[in-house]
């Protein structure tokens, strides 16, 4: 087998385990976004709006860190297709 084809089952296998190393910590992030928002009471209605800002960059937080490490594992795997 020369080099190239070498390399891109490296690069899968590297983009395999990021991917699943995002999967993996999927459930750990939500857990802590949960106990977050709890402890910050965002389901009470009368907080002020620095805590409402607060809220909704945590619960939207935990969705782009396992997004960008999802997307990082599928960049690693599309990389030596493309290229």
């Amino acid at each position: 087998m020369n080099k190239k084809g070498s390399v891109l089952f490296y690069a899968m296998m590297v983009g395999l385990v990021v991917i699943l190393l995002g999967l993996y910590l999927a459930p750990s992030v939500q857990d802590f976004t949960d106990i977050t928002m709890t402890s910050m009471d965002c389901s009470n209605e009368s907080i002020n709006n620095f805590l409402k800002g607060a809220c909704t960059a945590v619960d939207v937080g935990g969705f782009y860190f396992i997004g960008a490490i999802l997307l990082i594992g599928g960049a690693f795997v599309t990389m030596r297709l493309v290229f």
